[in-house]
């Protein structure tokens, strides 16, 4: 099952696949960062590695049903001349699900809507969960499907897994922290999840769309967001000029 150790090619696919898990992982750390930040801060740890740790059980478990995942592309129906698959309900469903999420968010966050998380109990805390668990299973599925078309070791495949949430483990806390502390980011981030709810609504209808286009516009956005919070930055921390002081200047004294 492991004699690929020795293969130095494997290393190499083991090493693209697990960088390649964690780019796919993004998104789900930014919808985890989100809900987890409704909860009260002392469940936000609590609840952030139960939501990864879910998503490594959910990505393990559809990696050993490899028969029944593939299964998942064959045609079940048609609708409008195109073929319907049941991978194709999984994604469109859940980038509608995104999209109705994102958008919630939104305009929480915009209304001053947002419920205050010392009043979320263990009710709120299960709903957040649940809410992580349907949204690990469609990430999930693309990772997966994803992993598939690259390497043919399982193994391998599991270790690339384990890897990827081992670093978004580490990656997701400090992420989240960083969401909290600046709502322009977390607008941004929620139009990220907008945009990958589009993404899947429509590679659910057969329509590639690369993802390489995606991320760059997810990291130029990023770039230009990192920019204005600096500017914000230097000019809070600018010391305020004495009016009294440039009078003086002026008159002479």
């Amino acid at each position: 099952m492991f004699e690929w150790v020795v293969n130095p090619e494997a290393w190499i696919a083991l090493a693209t696949l697990s960088a390649l898990e964690i780019v796919l992982g993004i998104d789900n750390i930014i919808f985890i960062s989100i809900l987890v930040g409704r909860l009260p801060a002392k469940q936000r740890e609590f609840a952030r590695f139960i939501g990864l740790t879910l998503a490594m059980v959910t990505r393990l478990a559809l990696l050993f049903s490899i028969v029944w995942i593939m299964g998942l592309v064959e045609p079940l129906f048609s609708l409008f001349g195109m073929e319907i698959s049941g991978r194709d309900i999984i994604l469109i469903g859940g980038g509608l699900f995104l999209i109705g999420k994102a958008t919630h968010e939104i305009h929480n966050s915009l209304e001053g809507a947002e419920t205050d998380a010392a009043t979320l109990g263990s009710a709120g805390f299960g709903i957040v969960l649940l809410q992580i668990a349907l949204l690990d299973i469609v990430f999930s599925l693309d990772s997966v499907i994803t992993a598939v078309g690259l390497v043919d070791e399982i193994s391998i495949m599991a270790v690339a897994i384990v890897l990827a949430v081992a670093v978004m483990l580490v990656a997701a806390k400090p992420i989240g922290d960083f969401v909290d502390r600046h709502p322009t980011v977390k607008i941004l981030a929620l139009a990220f999840l907008i945009m990958v709810g589009l993404t899947l609504v429509v590679e659910g209808f057969d329509v590639h769309v690369p993802k390489g286009y995606i991320y760059f516009a997810m990291a130029f956005s990023m770039m230009v967001e990192m920019l204005n919070l600096r500017l914000r930055s230097k000019k809070q921390q600018a010391p305020p000029i004495k009016l009294h002081h440039r009078l003086r200047n002026d008159s002479g004294e």
